[in-house]
């Protein structure tokens, strides 16, 4: 399985489909942590969506019949209030979670720069993507 950031040409917003949750993990912020693959450039790729958690309950409800059941963990985990939590789905008596028809707008991001990574080969002008995109958007196939 391949990283996602390395298959991206451009730091441009993009959209990936075919999505599978396979873990997410949040703490008592509004911050969460989705890992996730996707089938992209003819290939499975894994990749990491920071979002915040009102986010998060939209992505559990687009899970059709496995909608409520998440939420349900989801509320069961903040109410234990064990931080950080880690909630996986990548086994087979929880296996990753399908987001049909589902496309996800995501943006680019790198890594902050110190001043004494100046001097590296490829420079600040030319930082690699981390591996972990923002959510821009989340867009539904509607099937007429």
């Amino acid at each position: 399985m391949k990283l996602l950031s390395d298959s991206i040409a451009d730091d441009a917003d993009f959209f990936v489909e075919q999505i599978h949750l396979v873990a997410i993990v949040f703490d008592n912020t509004d911050d969460v942590t989705v890992w996730a693959t996707t089938y992209f450039d003819s290939d499975t790729h894994f990749f990491h969506l920071a979002l915040p958690f009102k986010s998060l309950d939209t992505l559990l409800g687009l899970a059709h019949t496995r909608a409520e059941a998440l939420q349900e963990e989801v509320a069961e985990a903040l109410a234990a209030a064990d931080w950080p939590a880690l909630l996986e789905y990548n086994s087979d008596e929880k296996l990753p979670v399908l987001l049909p028809s589902v496309a996800l707008k995501l943006s680019v991001t790198y890594p902050v720069m110190e001043d004494d990574e100046s001097d590296d080969e490829e420079g600040p002008d030319d930082p690699q993507p981390h591996n972990i995109f923002y959510l821009e958007g989340v867009f539904v196939r509607l099937d007429t």
